[in-house]
């Protein structure tokens, strides 16, 4: 418990003074997105990332708070999804490419031996689209790290009920890191996760569930984690429709995700995004009690039912097109370079 509560608030330290410290070289280097009409760094992803893996190496190396048998796997397999996704920030790579690696990665964590041939191909197929729809909320400031950092508690609340102590520590690690970095990209941000840090967040949260859920019916389980992911899911789901009802590639950035919408609404920045949260904060709470035994699965149907009105109602709202993508908040990064 007091080494979890001083992992933390290490965490957050670190992860607050290194994203600030990444900020200016970022710049130097190009490594931007447009945000608008500014220019965000976009190696604060690599800052959470850093942290999260020195604590809990820390914890595993001195035998404080060992992360237990395939967690420390996790752990080196999220990282290396995570230098994939820094080699995105620094040069263009193909969206198949990001596939591929993190269908790799998924497929060296999963546990066979308690999700059997078929469950361990759905948890496959899970964690990368889990991992490619977080990757989605990362088109304004702070959604990405206040989304993660309610699912990464939500997560841990989950591992901490299947004694899996590591997994818990290592979730609350990342929790605070991310909210260290969240310090400097809530609106106007001054760093941004980019690719890197929002596929490390997606993979690590959508690997942990797979872990906790592990030896569970595949239907309570497909429950539980589609509550915990249902904010990137949702948004997945209609920018998907959106493209397709108007027609135009799912690669083709754009203004027409969850919070672009709610802006059309008249909502501000910072309100879009607490809204989100509080919307991720009650999915998230459903999946925990589910995942507990405290409600029954049927609650999930509440979830769902919200999910899609949202989505429908969203729909309906139009969006700017704009001729050029460089001047909207969208996800991924876009290469600016100096002069």
């Amino acid at each position: 418990m007091l080494y979890g509560i001083a992992a933390a608030t290490a965490a957050l330290f670190l992860a607050a003074v290194l994203a600030a410290l990444l900020r200016v070289p970022a710049l130097r280097a190009g490594i931007v997105d447009r945000r608008l009409h500014r220019r965000l760094p976009l190696l604060g992803g690599v800052a959470v990332v850093t942290v999260t893996c020195l604590v809990a190496g820390a914890g595993q190396w001195t035998g404080v708070a060992p992360l237990g048998d395939g967690v420390d796997r996790l752990l080196v397999s999220a990282a290396l999804v995570a230098a994939l996704g820094l080699v995105a920030d620094v040069w263009r790579l193909r969206l198949r490419v990001l596939v591929a690696g993190a269908a790799v990665a998924a497929a060296c964590v999963v546990p066979y031996d308690e999700t059997g041939v078929l469950g361990g191909i759905l948890a496959l197929g899970w964690i990368v689209a889990a991992t490619l729809a977080f990757k989605g909320l990362d088109h304004v400031d702070g959604l990405a790290g206040t989304v993660g950092v309610v699912t990464a508690f939500g997560a841990g609340a989950c591992a901490a009920a299947e004694i899996m102590d590591g997994l818990a520590v290592l979730l609350s690690v990342f929790a605070a890191a991310l909210t260290g970095f969240l310090m400097h990209n809530w609106h106007p941000a001054r760093i941004g996760l980019g690719t890197c840090g929002s596929l490390f967040t997606g993979f690590l949260l959508s690997s942990s569930l797979v872990f906790t859920r592990a030896g569970y019916d595949l239907g309570p389980s497909a429950a539980v984690m589609f509550c915990l992911g249902a904010v990137a899911l949702a948004d997945a789901l209609l920018v998907v429709l959106a493209r397709g009802f108007a027609r135009r590639s799912l690669l083709r950035r754009g203004p027409d995700h969850l919070a672009h919408r709610l802006r059309r609404l008249g909502l501000t920045p910072q309100a879009s995004v607490v809204l989100l949260g509080a919307g991720s904060f009650s999915a998230v709470l459903v999946g925990v009690l589910v995942h507990t035994g405290w409600t029954g699965e049927g609650a999930v149907l509440w979830v769902a039912g919200g999910v899609l009105l949202v989505v429908v109602v969203l729909l309906g709202i139009p969006v700017q097109s704009s001729r050029r993508t460089e001047s909207t908040q969208v996800s991924g990064p876009l290469r600016v370079r100096n002069g």
